[in-house]
């Protein structure tokens, strides 16, 4: 499994939008999109930002718009920092031409690792993940994310979803994620032994939480530093 989400995070990242689309059926980016209500602050880490749906999320919902001359005019919010990082090049390219596509300013993503985030101490209010992989709560991920927050900031992860509706195509999609191993009682399991115990370890506060959405359910852990 390690070996072909390498290749499919790399080289085959050009069909990541399609995969993620077949196997939550449609779903993906309202997943995504749950973690919204959990960021707070005004200066954002995203790490894994993938083909840069959240990116373009973040970026709409800080858009400030107001009404001047009778127009409709959206500015992006000067007091924002909106900032992405992501180890893979073709994802790099994915993202920024989405981000394009939407028309901020100035985007900013980065190429980096979780274990060493290129950033001073204290930069951001909050720091969020959506499907990462398992670098997510190493130990040095976990002790460089709590140095670039702020104190009080949170780290939002969403490590899993899957899906609950009975419809012949929903049972297929529940199908797949107990051929991955990632069934709701293997995630529960490993989500305690792997993140939430790491995560109290490193001084968070953890509060997990699942959300449902379209006929699935959505993981989300909130870490107060």
């Amino acid at each position: 499994m390690r070996f072909f989400f390498y290749h499919f995070y790399h080289a085959l990242a050009w069909t990541y939008d399609f995969v993620a689309a077949v196997v939550s059926i449609g779903r993906w980016n309202d997943w995504i999109k749950v973690s919204l209500p959990f960021i707070q602050g005004a200066r954002i880490l995203e790490i894994g930002y993938g083909t840069g749906h959240l990116q373009r999320a973040l970026w709409e919902s800080s858009a400030s718009f107001t009404c001047a001359c009778g127009t409709g005019a959206g500015k992006p919010d000067p007091k924002r920092l909106l900032v992405g990082l992501d180890e893979s090049r073709q994802m790099a390219i994915l993202a920024k031409r989405r981000l394009q596509k939407a028309g901020p300013a100035k985007i900013n993503l980065t190429r980096g690792l979780a274990q060493s985030l290129p950033f001073p101490a204290q930069t951001f209010d909050t720091v969020v993940s959506t499907f990462p992989s398992e670098y997510i709560f190493d130990v040095r991920t976990l002790s460089d994310v709590s140095r670039v927050l702020d104190d009080g900031g949170r780290f939002i992860v969403l490590p899993a979803a899957w899906i609950i509706g009975r419809k012949i195509r929903d049972r297929l999609a529940s199908w797949l994620f107990r051929v991955t191993g990632e069934t709701p009682r293997n995630l529960h399991e490993i989500i305690a032994s792997r993140a939430v115990h790491p995560l109290e370890n490193a001084g968070f506060d953890v509060e997990v939480q699942e959300l449902e959405i379209r006929s699935s359910l959505v993981m989300v852990i909130v870490a107060t530093k």
